[in-house]
C-alpha cells in the first residue's frame, strides 16, 4: 500500500474515532506493523503533546494523520509494557496505553456458551473486572451490544466524553477494552452509538454496584476477598431437602421496616459517618438503615419471633422507591441505598450465623424503560421483544424479556446462579410468574399475539423457567425456588424432566384470597361461606404450596390485616389471631408480611416505617406473642410440617358444621409421631360443650389457645386439656367435649404417657 493510501486510510480512521463511529480501534491504535516498520499510535483527544516512554527512551510522537492521533516509529514491535506521557491543558501525567492490551478477554468457549445460553458464570467475563493484564493492574470492561455501530467507555477517567475510550468489537457482538490504572470505586457507563447515529448512555447490565438513586452510573467494584463464615450452614442446606423442614418466612421491605435518624448517622468500620440516603418522600429527619444496622436490629428481632427465613422484597438496584424494587435496572448489584455489596454479604452471613435463611424476590418477568437500563439497549430491541403485543406490559409501563433469545436467557439464568454463589442466598421467590406464562395476561382482545400453535401460553417463558430451575438445583440442591403463580397452570412444582416448571414451592394465592374473603365477612354470614375455609384442602396436594399473606394484600386501599376484620377492636384482634393460627396449622409452608406479626393498623407505606409504637399496647403485644408461640409450636411439632405434601399429614374430623362455623381436623406424621387435633370456632359465639371425635382414647393436652389471656383473649379454655369420653361421633368411638372460646383456634396433642398413668387403654393398643 502506498504511503498516500496509508495516510488517506488513517485520516478516515481518525475521523471515525473522533466521530465515535469506529468499532475496531485495535486495527489502528497501539503497536501496529507497517511496510516501513512497526509504529505505536496513541489516541489522545485534545492533547497538546504525547511522549512515548519505551525501554528507557523518550520518543516524541507526531501527528501526521490527525491532531488526536499520535504516532512514533520504533525499532521492533513492543509489548504492552510501554508508557506514554501526556501533556493536556497545562497538566502532565503518565499512563499505560489502553490499546496496547490487545488479547481477547472473552475466549472462544465463553462466546460459544454465551451464544447458546449456557454460560452459567457469564458475570465473570461480562461487566467491569479489576484485574491484571500483562502484569499491569487495571479494569477490564466487557459488554454485549451486537447491533451497536460503536461503544465508548465514559466516566470519571475521561470527563464523561465518549470520544476518549472507544471499545473493540469482538466476535458475537462483544465489546472489550482494558483500562490500565483504573481504580475500584470509579464511576462509568457505556456510550452506545446506534446504526442510525443515535447515542445512548447505559449503565452496565452486569455491574456489581451502582450509584445511589437518583444517580445511576455504575461503580467499578470487586466481589473478591469477603471472608464468609457460614460453611457449615451452606453444607447442611445443600445436603437436605427443605420441603421436609419447617419453613416460616418473614416477608419484608428493607427500606420501610424501620428508619434511622439523620441526627444519628451510622458510623462505619473506619470511624467515618455514612451519609444519609436522600428520599424526598420519607418523614422529615428520617433516613434508611444500612445493611449493618439492619443486621444489628432486624436479625435479632426475626430470631426472637421464631421465623426460619427472611424474604426481602427485591434488593437488586432499582431507580424508583415506589416500584418497591420490582422495576430492576441493576440485576447483578444489591441496591446501594443500604450500603455496598460486601455489607449485604455480611448481613447474609450474620443471618446464617443466627440460623436464619435468606430469600430474595427475583423479577425475571419484566424490566423498566429507564434510559440507562436495558430498554432499546443497542438501538434495537435487544433484551425485550420487538413486538409490543408480547414485549410490553402496558398496564405496568414495563418491557418483557425476549426469552427466545439465548443470550437474554443466559443473562437471567446466570443471574440466578450469581445471587446464590456470590451472596449465599438460600432461596428466591419469583415474582409475577403468571404474567410470564400467558401471552394475554392483562391484555384485552386484539392486543396480544398467540403462540405458534394459536394458544395463549408463552412457550418461550416456560422453557426459560424450566432452564432456570434446572440449573439452580443442579448447582444448589438445597435451595428454595418459590413461584408467585396465581392461576391453575399445572405442574408448577413438578420436576422439569417430566414437564413441570421445576419450582419446589408455589404461593397458594387461592388460599390467601379465600381466607381474606371469609374473614372480612361479618361472622353471622360465614355460615353461608364455609367452602371458603375448607376448599383449599381439595387441591392442596396438587402442588407443593406455601401459604402467604403478602404485601400485595395490605396496600392500595385494601387495609392491613387487622383492619380487614369485622367487628369492634376485640373481635378484630381475635379474628386476626384465629386466621394466623389457622395458617400455621394448615398444610403448607408459611409466609407473612412485616407488621402482621403485631397487628399493624395502617396500610404499608414504602416511604414510612412500621408502627412500632403499637407495641406499647397490650392487644398488639398479644398478637406478637401468639406469632412467637406459633413459630415455637410449629418447629417443635413435626406433625405440622413433616408431611405437608403427603395426604397422610392432614385429615378432616368435621368440615361440615357451617351452622356454627366450626371446623376440626388432625395433623399427623407418617413416621408415627405425635398426632394433633385442631379445632377452630370462627364466630363470636362460644360453646361450653362442643363434641369432637378423635381416633385415640386418652388425654389431649391443650397446647395452643388463641383466646388465652396472654394473647389478649377472654381466657376461656379447657383447663389445660381434656380426657376422651366413649361417645362416638364423626366416625370415631371416642370424643372430646370441648369448651370453644369465641373467634378462636385451639390445638390439642394426644399424650399417651398421661393416658397410661390414668389407667386407660394404652395408645399402642388402640386400632385406628
Amino acid at each position: 500500500m502506498s504511503v498516500t493510501a496509508v495516510l488517506d486510510w488513517m485520516v478516515q480512521d481518525a475521523h471515525r474515532l473522533a466521530e465515535c463511529r469506529h468499532d475496531h480501534p485495535f486495527s489502528v491504535l497501539g503497536p501496529q506493523p507497517t511496510d516501513d516498520g512497526p509504529v505505536v499510535r496513541v489516541w489522545m483527544p485534545e492533547a497538546d503533546s504525547v511522549t512515548l516512554l519505551l525501554e528507557g527512551r523518550e520518543i516524541e510522537m507526531t501527528r501526521p494523520h490527525h491532531d488526536w492521533v499520535f504516532e512514533a516509529s520504533v525499532d521492533q514491535q513492543p509489548g504492552s509494557d510501554y508508557r506514554i506521557r501526556v501533556h493536556r491543558g497545562g497538566i502532565t501525567h503518565e499512563q499505560h496505553d489502553p490499546w496496547a492490551f490487545r488479547g481477547e478477554w472473552m475466549g472462544e468457549m465463553d462466546r460459544h456458551l454465551f451464544a447458546e445460553g449456557n454460560h452459567h458464570h457469564i458475570w465473570q467475563r461480562m461487566g467491569a473486572h479489576s484485574c491484571e493484564r500483562d502484569g499491569v493492574a487495571g479494569v477490564m470492561f466487557c459488554l454485549w451490544a451486537p447491533h451497536a455501530s460503536s461503544v465508548g467507555l465514559i466516566g470519571d477517567l475521561n470527563s464523561w466524553d465518549g470520544r476518549h475510550h472507544p471499545m473493540q468489537m469482538r466476535m458475537g457482538g462483544i465489546w472489550e477494552l482494558f483500562i490500565p490504572g483504573m481504580a475500584i470505586g470509579s464511576l462509568y457507563k457505556y456510550e452506545i452509538r446506534t446504526q442510525e447515529g443515535h447515542c445512548y448512555q447505559k449503565a452496565d447490565p452486569y455491574g456489581f454496584q451502582h450509584e445511589v438513586r437518583p444517580d445511576n452510573s455504575s461503580i467499578v467494584s470487586t466481589l473478591d476477598g469477603f471472608n464468609w463464615t457460614d460453611a457449615s450452614w451452606m453444607q447442611a442446606r445443600d445436603s437436605s431437602n427443605p420441603l421436609d423442614q419447617p419453613i416460616s418466612v418473614y416477608e419484608m421491605h428493607l427500606g420501610s421496616w424501620m428508619h434511622g435518624s439523620v441526627d444519628q448517622p451510622w458510623i462505619q468500620a473506619d470511624g467515618t459517618p455514612r451519609a444519609a440516603v436522600p428520599a424526598a418522600d420519607m418523614k422529615p429527619g428520617a433516613r434508611l438503615l444500612t445493611y449493618a444496622e439492619l443486621a444489628d436490629r432486624l436479625i435479632p428481632y426475626v430470631k426472637e419471633r421464631g421465623f426460619t427465613h427472611i424474604e426481602v422484597m427485591p434488593i437488586t438496584e432499582h431507580p424508583f422507591d415506589g416500584s418497591w424494587g420490582y422495576q430492576v435496572t441493576g440485576w447483578y448489584a444489591p441496591t446501594s441505598r443500604y450500603g455496598t455489596p460486601d455489607e449485604f454479604r455480611a448481613f447474609v452471613d450474620r443471618c446464617h450465623a443466627e440460623g436464619i435463611g435468606i430469600i430474595i424476590d427475583w423479577v425475571p418477568g419484566h424490566f423498566p424503560k429507564d434510559s440507562h437500563g436495558l430498554a432499546f439497549f443497542d438501538g434495537t430491541h435487544l433484551y425485550e421483544h420487538g413486538d409490543p403485543r408480547i414485549g410490553e406490559h402496558k398496564e405496568w409501563g414495563t418491557l418483557i424479556f425476549n426469552y427466545s433469545r439465548n443470550e437474554v436467557r443466559n443473562f437471567l439464568v446466570a443471574n440466578l446462579v450469581f445471587w446464590f454463589e456470590q451472596f449465599h442466598i438460600d432461596g428466591i421467590r419469583v415474582d409475577a410468574v403468571a404474567s410470564m406464562l400467558y401471552r394475554d395476561y392483562l391484555r384485552p382482545d386484539g392486543e396480544w399475539l398467540a403462540n405458534e400453535q394459536g394458544g395463549r401460553e408463552n412457550t418461550e417463558a416456560v422453557h426459560f423457567l424450566q432452564q432456570a430451575n434446572h440449573v439452580l438445583f443442579q448447582h444448589f440442591p438445597g435451595a428454595l425456588s418459590i413461584a408467585e403463580e396465581s392461576t391453575t397452570w399445572p405442574m408448577v412444582t413438578q420436576p422439569t424432566n417430566i414437564g413441570g416448571l421445576g419450582f419446589n414451592l408455589k404461593w397458594n394465592m387461592g388460599w390467601m384470597h379465600d381466607m381474606l374473603d371469609y374473614f372480612e365477612l361479618d361472622p353471622w354470614f360465614r355460615q353461608f361461606h364455609q367452602n371458603n375455609i375448607t376448599f383449599s384442602i381439595w387441591y392442596t396436594y396438587t402442588e407443593n404450596f406455601m401459604l402467604a399473606l403478602s404485601h400485595d394484600e395490605v396496600v392500595h386501599g385494601k387495609s392491613h390485616l387487622l383492619h380487614k376484620m369485622p367487628g369492634d377492636d376485640w373481635q378484630k384482634y381475635a379474628n386476626t389471631r384465629a386466621l394466623l393460627a389457622y395458617m400455621w396449622t394448615h398444610p403448607g409452608k408459611k409466609t407473612i408480611f412485616m407488621g402482621m406479626e403485631f397487628g399493624q393498623r395502617s396500610e404499608w407505606n414504602v416511604w414510612g416505617d412500621l408502627q412500632w409504637d403499637l407495641l406499647n399496647y397490650e392487644p398488639h403485644q398479644g398478637v406478637q406473642r401468639l406469632v412467637d408461640d406459633l413459630n415455637v409450636l410449629y418447629k417443635a411439632e413435626p406433625a405440622l410440617w413433616r408431611d405437608d405434601f403427603d395426604q397422610f399429614g392432614f385429615q378432616w374430623i368435621d368440615c361440615n358444621d357451617n351452622r356454627h362455623s366450626v371446623i376440626s381436623f388432625m395433623r399427623r406424621e407418617s413416621s408415627g409421631g405425635t398426632w394433633l387435633v385442631v379445632v377452630a370456632n370462627f364466630t363470636p359465639q362460644s360453646h361450653a360443650e362442643y363434641r369432637v371425635g378423635v381416633p385415640l382414647e386418652g388425654y389431649y393436652e391443650e397446647i395452643l389457645n388463641t383466646d388465652a389471656g396472654r394473647y389478649g383473649g377472654s381466657n376461656m379454655g379447657n383447663m389445660g386439656g381434656k380426657e376422651t369420653d366413649q361417645w362416638g361421633i364423626h366416625g370415631y368411638e371416642h370424643s372430646l367435649g370441648l369448651c370453644l372460646p369465641p373467634l378462636s383456634l385451639m390445638v390439642f396433642r394426644h399424650d399417651p404417657k398421661r393416658t397410661l398413668l390414668k389407667g386407660s387403654n394404652a395408645a399402642s393398643d388402640i386400632v385406628v
